[in-house]
């Protein structure tokens, strides 16, 4: 077994195929290609987190947890490095892309549907996909890491609303004054509900880094194209800084003003 085996180098390094003769093509491929291996991982370690949740097992399901936030991290850190493409460097071949658009990265619709932001306008995207478009539908008809914590906060004795338990998990969640006050126990008796309060608190960190990147990456188009739209059709900069007010988890985010 050699390094360049076990690692299948050859396929890696041969799957970048830039369709201009513009430099900065290739910079273009590699971020976005390395984006989707890293959300591969994200979702290897999302499933484990799940599985975890579910049996009760929170305090194992804390590593896998800290690793996406830490992941999210370095995939933010990425923008930077395409920020030192200039508009002129991109528009050169931006044409080559056609109709394609991160938008339409399945791989990242599955981790939002993982973490609780269900929207099935999405699978549309992958019907030409069997796989990926099982995948993601799986994904959204699956309960997700929130309904999976939201259920031990209940086997735990804490007074979740029946309705929330029993919910269709393929909508969009709705926040519930009854899930935000099951959480104020919690955050109010850290020493009681230590675990669940850690839980919490990276689930937190998933929402916060989430977050983060898209800012960062709503910076980083408008610094690119400023106003213009989306190569998916999207409003650019106007749809993805309209995902900024997104919560995966809302309750953990609420439940601060009134502790």
């Amino acid at each position: 077994m050699t390094y360049a085996g076990y690692l299948a180098l050859d396929d890696l390094l041969a799957a970048q195929h830039p369709l201009s003769d513009q430099h900065d093509e290739m910079l273009f491929v590699v971020i976005h290609q390395t984006k989707e291996l890293w959300l591969k991982q994200i979702l290897h370690e999302i499933a484990l987190a799940k599985t975890l949740v579910r049996a009760g097992d929170l305090v194992p399901a804390y590593k896998s947890l800290a690793r996406v936030s830490r992941i999210q991290s370095v995939m933010t850190q990425s923008w930077d490095i395409l920020a030192t493409m200039t508009p002129a460097d991109y528009l050169r071949f931006r044409s080559v892309l056609g109709a394609s658009s991160g938008f339409q990265s399945d791989q990242f619709r599955r981790v939002e549907y993982l973490l609780g932001l269900k929207d099935d306008s999405f699978l549309r995207f992958h019907e030409e996909r069997p796989e990926a478009h099982a995948a993601l539908k799986s994904a959204l008809d699956q309960p997700s890491l929130y309904d999976d914590a939201l259920h031990q906060l209940s086997a735990a004795g804490l007074p979740v609303p029946d309705d929330v338990l029993n919910r269709d998990v393929s909508r969009p969640y709705e926040p519930s004054d009854g899930v935000e006050a099951a959480w104020l126990e919690v955050y109010r008796d850290t020493d009681r509900w230590w675990a669940l309060y850690q839980l919490a608190e990276k689930l937190v960190d998933l929402d916060d880094a989430l977050l983060t990147w898209r800012h960062k990456h709503v910076v980083t188009v408008e610094r690119i194209i400023g106003r213009r739209r989306g190569t998916g059709g999207t409003d650019g900069v106007g749809y993805l800084a309209s995902t900024l007010t997104r919560r995966c988890f809302p309750e953990l985010w609420s439940l601060r003003t009134k502790l």
